[in-house]
């Protein structure tokens, strides 16, 4: 945690006037244009965010924790959305809550937006982030906690899993069964950086043993049973002698398990498939899909805990790295 910038930084980096810092940043238009530009030239440079807590709030912070994930629709985020929750109910902090869906640009505005009313601590999905919204977390003087991915480097706390380890075990579980022409079929991408390092990961484990990812199917929306029986049936129109198919989600798999039920593939004999986020929702399919637990509800659980241990003068662990659980199931 940085030094938080002030008004007066801004102005003095601008060449002019607090006041008219102040005047810019509140959107009045009794400047120039140059003026202006030059204002927010110099606010983003050092991650300024104006303060909208007003009289004597205006140099506390409030008991709010900003939780920003790419969705709050999939289950996949709900729980880490419980376990922040939870981690908080005693804390006297109540979680706030924002949607980036995927775009760096939109969860820069949402990044923002949260910072400007001080809240205690932020909390963010992923690693990476536009060079704006790394400058003014990193400049919040609050506790950040970035999770669910610890492949990269974090602006001060981290919690979360290795996709990159979690996509490579995949990968040796599926060549230690004997998989030899493998595909992979993922949704989001590349916006979705934790399914691009689980591919890298699986790619890694395929090239060490001589192999490679025969196929790929693509799709920009979100994933549902639909677009995974869908996506399947492209794949394997395209590559027929696939024996193995590792799926960016769980709800993908299950669409693929769906499909191969539907046209007689026997799975996993002729087809191996797993996905990946130990959805206990789709325990009820007709076999139970190979996946990796990302330990979710823990992840949002130990972010608060972090958060709570900072604000209380606590010196707690920067970087926490936790398990994947490779759950092999009944379609390896």
């Amino acid at each position: 945690m940085g030094k938080q910038p002030t008004l007066k930084d801004v102005a003095t980096i601008a060449q002019v006037s607090e006041m008219t810092v102040s005047r810019v940043l509140r959107g009045k238009e009794d400047t120039t244009q140059a003026t202006r530009d030059r204002v927010l030239k110099a606010a983003k440079s050092v991650g300024y965010v104006p303060n909208r807590i007003a009289g004597s709030l205006s140099s506390k912070r409030v008991p709010l924790v900003g939780l920003i994930v790419p969705s709050l629709s999939n289950m996949v985020f709900s729980e880490v959305v419980m376990g922040v929750t939870k981690g908080l109910e005693t804390t006297g902090l109540q979680p706030v809550f924002g949607v980036s869906h995927y775009d760096l640009k939109t969860e820069e505005q949402v990044i923002l937006e949260m910072l400007s009313w001080r809240p205690s601590g932020l909390i963010v999905a992923g690693l990476e982030h536009t060079a704006d919204a790394t400058r003014a977390m990193a400049a919040a003087d609050i506790p950040v906690v970035e999770i669910m991915d610890t492949d990269g480097n974090p602006a001060d706390f981290n919690v979360g899993i290795s996709q990159i380890d979690a996509g490579r075990e995949m990968g040796q579980a599926f060549l230690a069964r004997g998989y030899k022409k493998i595909g992979f079929i993922g949704t989001k991408m590349p916006a979705d950086f934790r399914a691009q390092k689980r591919l890298e990961g699986f790619s890694g484990a395929l090239a060490a043993a001589g192999q490679t990812v025969v196929g790929a199917e693509y799709h920009q929306g979100g994933s549902t049973l639909v677009i995974g029986r869908k996506m399947t049936a492209a794949l394997l129109a395209r590559c027929p002698d696939l024996d193995g198919i590792y799926y960016s989600t769980d709800y993908l798999a299950a669409g693929g398990l769906l499909h191969c039920l539907d046209t007689g593939i026997d799975v996993p004999k002729q087809l191996g498939i797993a996905g990946f986020n130990g959805i206990e929702l789709l325990d009820g399919l007709p076999k139970k899909i190979a996946t990796t637990n990302a330990g979710r509800f823990e992840t949002g659980l130990k972010a608060a805990d972090l958060i709570q241990k900072s604000l209380n003068g606590e010196d707690p662990e920067r970087i926490v790295k936790l398990d994947t659980v490779l759950d092999p199931g009944e379609t390896l």
